[in-house]
């Protein structure tokens, strides 16, 4: 199916799943197998060199996970998808076929404490270094690049504090430099921006959230355009150079613009096995039939509540890009012209033991570490995701002391400024 003819919604209910050739079933079968039999011994020796596509064994590939990847792809506007375990494993997986030991990653400071944790102390284990710097000046990722910059790394739309990275502005450095940008599309998802159009390499999603969108399958997917030239630099010889597991085949000649998802398959999930059960492949297969519906109740909520707490006594601050006076009010209406999102902080006047205390007064919200469910979701980073991180470190996050984070659901919105109202006046209470 092509995003040029069909719509949004349109794509989000049929790309990658036709009925099933074997029976009928409209509905996307859940293929739990962990093997598939083989024609004969051709078939199987063609398969294993890359020869033929098609199924071997489902930590590499399985056709509920591939309908995945093809629906992913379609509505990103991108070439090829893998899908894995978890948004933190994608992120490793995105990263391996271009990083070696002594290669640099240049990446925004407002990001996901997890990811900042992956970038400051698991990924120097691989030998790989990350240069953090602050993404509301572009140009200081053009002033962190060496000869060993291997790639930029950005959210386009930040956890936890809903900071919008100038995604095209970022992108030119990274052509500039000859290196791919890896764009985190979680937060916002396709329905919201499509990195892609604005000059992105690589699509990165933690699939738990807003693409399931129910809080119960974890996943997470790496997308490529399609559109890097990995010869071009020569800074990366495990896509176009020979790989010897495969007999000196180099995945860019005889792949072209299918070449970094080919790799993904066939190395990365073979080598690093981050594979995403297919279940969970199935339930978000599902979730996506309404991402479009969601996504507007979603900001549409998120919106009014955020107008509602910048006029409470009780609150110092909010960060919604969707509120006239933030200073990122702009860059929402370039990228994210249909709403800016769910996920936003505010500072509540009292610091840290205010925010414990709302925390703990909540009703309807769920005080939980997940976010982009149908539910209303709210917690503390200081004490919680961002704990990790030294007091200057989650300041930079956007996680200070003060810092409440929400994930606005799709309840009555009525119902979800109400609970707010009565845990601000608790935690306020003296």
């Amino acid at each position: 199916m092509s995003d040029k003819t069909y719509g949004f919604e349109t794509l989000s209910v049929h790309a990658g799943a036709a009925p099933d050739p074997a029976t009928g079933a409209r509905a996307l079968p859940i293929y739990q197998t962990t093997a598939y039999v083989f024609e004969d011994a051709d078939q199987a020796a063609a398969l294993f060199n890359l020869q033929t596509v098609g199924f071997i064994y489902s930590r590499l590939t399985n056709p509920t996970n591939a309908a995945l990847e093809a629906r992913l792809a379609t509505l990103e506007g991108g070439r090829g998808c893998t899908v894995a375990s978890s948004g933190h494993a994608a992120q490793v997986l995105a990263l391996f076929p271009l990083m070696a030991p002594g290669a640099e990653i240049v990446a925004s400071s407002r990001l996901y404490g997890g990811s900042l944790q992956q970038m400051r102390n698991t990924y120097p284990k691989f030998g790989w270094a990350a240069k953090i710097v602050d993404a509301d000046d572009p140009e200081n990722f053009k002033r962190a690049v060496t000869p060993n910059t291997k790639a930029f790394f950005i959210e386009s739309l930040a956890n936890p504090g809903g900071v919008i990275s100038d995604i095209e502005a970022i992108a030119r450095i990274a052509e500039a430099a000859g290196v791919p940008l890896l764009v985190d599309n979680t937060l916002a998802t396709p329905w919201l921006c499509k990195p892609i159009d604005y000059g992105a390499t690589l699509i990165v999603h933690s699939t738990t959230k807003f693409l399931s969108g129910t809080g119960t399958s974890m996943g997470g997917a790496v997308v490529d355009s399609g559109k890097f030239d990995w010869a071009k630099s020569g800074k990366f010889p495990s896509l176009a150079g020979p790989e010897p597991a495969y007999h000196g085949l180099n995945f860019f000649e005889s792949f072209g613009d299918m070449a970094y998802t080919f790799h993904s398959h066939a190395v990365g999930l073979r080598d690093l096995g981050p594979s995403q059960a297919p279940f969970n492949a199935w339930l978000t297969m599902l979730g996506i039939e309404t991402l479009g519906l969601r996504m507007e109740r979603h900001c549409a909520n998120a919106q009014k509540v955020a107008e509602y707490l910048a006029k409470h006594p009780a609150v110092a601050w909010v960060n919604y890009a969707g509120l006239p006076d933030n200073k990122y009010h702009q860059l929402a209406r370039k990228y994210l012209p249909k709403g800016a999102g769910s996920i936003f902080t505010f500072g509540v006047k009292g610091g840290y033991d205010v925010g414990i205390k709302v925390v703990d007064s909540v009703e309807l919200f769920s005080h939980l570490a997940n976010i982009g469910d149908a539910k209303s979701l709210i917690i503390h980073p200081a004490s919680t995701t961002h704990r990790q991180l030294s007091d200057e470190q989650r300041v930079a996050a956007g996680a200070g002391p003060d810092v409440l984070r929400l994930s606005i659901g799709i309840e009555t919105v009525d119902d979800i400024i109400a609970d707010l109202e009565q845990a601000l006046e608790k935690a306020t209470k003296k």
